[in-house]
């Protein structure tokens, strides 16, 4: 006998889904093309490194992550509170830093020169809707205008604004400032409240965990290549039936197996640097404030400032990302090296790029109006889940698959209670 519902893909929705559904006494089988879970998160170790799919932050915060990891076996280091900045009016790099969490970088920050009082009263006005409360989807449905129209209506000029849309341009892997207010004051949010870091062993270290809370453990290498309501096919030719068939596989995966209408999606490339000496000490992401055009690097970091265990003893690595678009050749290695020596201030050309990630979709465009918890069903006994499903975040994947069990529980137990 077969299970009641099979799930393809093991990314965090696939497994969020299969956690609820198995809690709820549900049979769950989740299959996985790849040789591992995580999906687009994912660790590999490359000669010591640990280098995630793409640069990506971990906030225990999260509501899902908090209910279904167990978020201090974790062991998630947080960044520091705040920007470094690469500014041309001083050689050592810049830093803004939230003075109630980084008070011992007060001054550095008050003379970063970023700090116009007006400045910071339009930021505040911007801000100010999604900090003076609890800021949950329900909030983000009304009226919405992009980011770019509501930080100009909020008269958020200058300085401070180009370092916050240097910020965002690597958060939303866009330069443009077309996403949506809504979503984009959700995510200042939770910024400001929580504290993102890096698990020691890894960003796989979640999807990890939550599999290994699975009774049937996930099929690995094992892709499928169609999909039905209630029957996958999987590319070996095998069939395999159950009453109800997620996809919870990459948004163009999805788009491929059921036809699904998906969001743009947004790309990056990430390089990861190998190198003896760290070129700062600063726990924080870094980005280029400098007025004009300088390079592709959207934000870079030193991994192992804020989590030592992601390079071998004595070693440090360094990430620097840049925007992926469709169309647009992708960045080259030396446009990134260049960018990242002026960055730091360092000789970044005698680093070693131990690997180069190109992405091209790493993330669901979230453009205005906001659209949350878009429909699922794709045609009774098949339906999807994904960030591309609710919101762009790991709270947003954990979230869809979360509905999705919901939603198969309510009707199981409604047809059992028929």
């Amino acid at each position: 006998m077969g299970p009641e519902v099979l799930i393809v893909g093991a990314g965090l929705a696939g497994l969020t889904c299969a956690i609820a559904l198995e809690e709820a006494g549900v049979d769950v089988q989740v299959l996985e093309a790849d040789d591992a879970v995580g999906g687009r998160v994912r660790t590999d170790i490359v000669d010591g490194y640990l280098l995630d799919r793409g640069f990506q932050v971990l906030n225990p915060a999260y509501p899902r992550v908090k209910q279904y990891a167990d978020v201090d076996a974790l062991d998630v280091r947080p960044f520091g509170a705040g920007l470094g900045l690469r500014s041309g009016r001083f050689e050592e790099l810049q830093v803004i830093a939230d003075p109630r969490r980084e008070p011992q970088l007060i001054a550095r920050t008050l003379r970063s020169g970023k700090l116009h009082p007006s400045s910071v009263a339009a930021l505040t006005r911007w801000t100010s809707p999604a900090l003076v409360s609890e800021w949950a989807i329900e909030n983000l449905t009304g009226e919405d205008d992009t980011r770019k129209e509501s930080m100009d209506a909020a008269g958020l000029v200058g300085p401070l604004r180009h370092v916050i849309d240097a910020f965002f341009a690597g958060v939303f892997l866009e330069d443009d400032g077309s996403t949506s207010t809504a979503f984009a004051r959700m995510m200042a949010r939770k910024f400001t409240f929580g504290k993102p870091g890096l698990p020691v062993g890894g960003m796989q270290s979640l999807p990890t965990q939550l599999a290994a809370r699975l009774r049937t453990p996930v099929r690995l290498g094992t892709r499928v290549s169609e999909v039905a309501p209630g029957r996958v096919r999987i590319a070996d030719g095998e069939e395999l039936t159950a009453e109800l068939v997620v996809v919870a596989t990459q948004a163009p995966i999805a788009a491929e197996l059921t036809g699904a209408d998906i969001p743009e999606g947004k790309g990056v490339t990430t390089h990861w640097f190998a190198c003896d000496q760290a070129p700062t000490d600063l726990d924080m992401v870094i980005v280029d404030a400098r007025e004009g055009t300088h390079g592709p690097v959207k934000n870079t970091c030193v991994m192992t400032n804020v989590a030592p265990e992601y390079a071998p003893s004595g070693k440090h690595l360094v990430q620097a990302s840049s925007l992926l678009k469709p169309g647009v050749d992708p960045v080259s290695d030396e446009d990134v090296v260049r960018h990242v020596a002026e960055i730091y201030g360092a000789p970044a050309e005698t680093w070693e790029i131990v690997r180069r990630d190109d992405i091209p979709w790493a993330l669901p465009a979230e453009p205005a109006p906001f659209v949350a918890n878009r429909d699922m069903e794709i045609a009774p006994g098949l339906i999807v889940a994904g960030d591309w499903v609710d919101h762009a975040s790991i709270q947003g994947a954990m979230v869809s698959g979360e509905r999705a069990a919901q939603g198969w529980l309510h009707r199981r137990n409604g047809d059992l209670a028929g």
